[in-house]
């Protein structure tokens, strides 16, 4: 966005500059909306989660299907979701990176006896499969709200890096709200940010990063640890540390571990060297 100036004694914003704001600040509007009438309209589903994820896929589709018809003709492109040759080859590769992070945490805690297993109640396959596909929607959802319309104009307009960094902050900040947050926890999720936010300016979609949120949170009930502060307990069992908090990430999750911290700048030098950047 530049500033421009009809004579030095009087300086103003560029129409582009206005068009910006305007648009930002109608998403951010529509956002704020939806997550304060939608939880009210899914009392009924009667678990926080559930809430939390489809509040954040709703009120981002409505946001995003919003500025798209009203400013971009309705294109897919204009918020990421176009479907090309290569979207379900990031989709996937979104997927098994970020399942394979969190399969590398395991790993790591099993290999150094930093945890074990132990029983934690019968096995629930169906809810097992419904918490899955809750948390596509829950992650499917918060890439509309964070890196969608909004977050894309912004990189065409402001630069690439000027609105992953605020972005990434205010994904992490966000999730102040969540049950037994941390500061690393804190650290950890603004990293995810900045990371997502990477990973759109690397492909030029939001499958890739859709893919990545979805791959780490669906690991979660499956490894049997808690998400972001939620606990799952479907899978029948759970993973009982010897480690202290800074490792385990205590009732928060492994988010809020240092593995995590190193899992998510080894996601970045992934991300740089393997991912075929836009185009390529």
């Amino acid at each position: 966005m530049n500033f421009t100036a009809s004579n030095p004694e009087r300086r103003g914003l560029d129409p582009e500059t206005i068009r910006t704001i305007v648009r930002v600040v109608l998403f951010i509007a529509i956002v704020w909306l939806g997550r304060t009438v939608f939880p009210v309209l899914m009392e009924t589903l009667g678990n926080l989660l559930a809430v939390s994820a489809m509040t954040n896929f709703a009120a981002g589709a409505l946001a995003n299907a919003t500025l798209a018809l009203m400013y971009e003709e309705g294109r897919a492109a204009a918020i990421g979701l176009q479907w090309t040759q290569r979207s379900r080859r990031d989709l996937l590769a979104g997927i098994l990176a970020g399942a394979g992070a969190a399969t590398a945490i395991l790993i790591i805690v099993l290999l150094f006896r930093l945890a074990s297993y132990v029983p934690a109640g019968q096995t629930h396959g169906g809810a097992l499969v419904f918490l899955i596909i809750l948390l596509l929607f829950g992650a499917f959802g918060e890439e509309l709200v964070f890196h969608g319309y909004a977050f894309q104009l912004l990189t065409r307009t402001a630069g690439p890096f000027a609105a992953v960094l605020p972005v990434g902050v205010l994904f992490g900040v966000l999730h102040m709200g969540n049950q037994n947050v941390t500061l690393l926890a804190v650290i950890n999720t603004v990293a995810w940010g900045i990371l997502l936010g990477c990973a759109f300016l690397r492909s030029g979609a939001l499958w890739l990063p859709i893919g990545l949120h979805f791959g780490w949170n669906a690991a979660m009930p499956l490894i049997g640890v808690n998400l972001s502060g939620f606990t799952m307990g479907v899978g029948g069992y759970e993973l009982r540390w010897n480690a202290n908090e800074l490792w385990s990430g205590g009732a928060y999750g492994f988010e809020g571990g240092l593995l995590t911290t190193a899992v998510v700048a080894a996601l970045f030098f992934l991300l740089w060297r393997v991912i075929p950047e836009e185009g390529a």
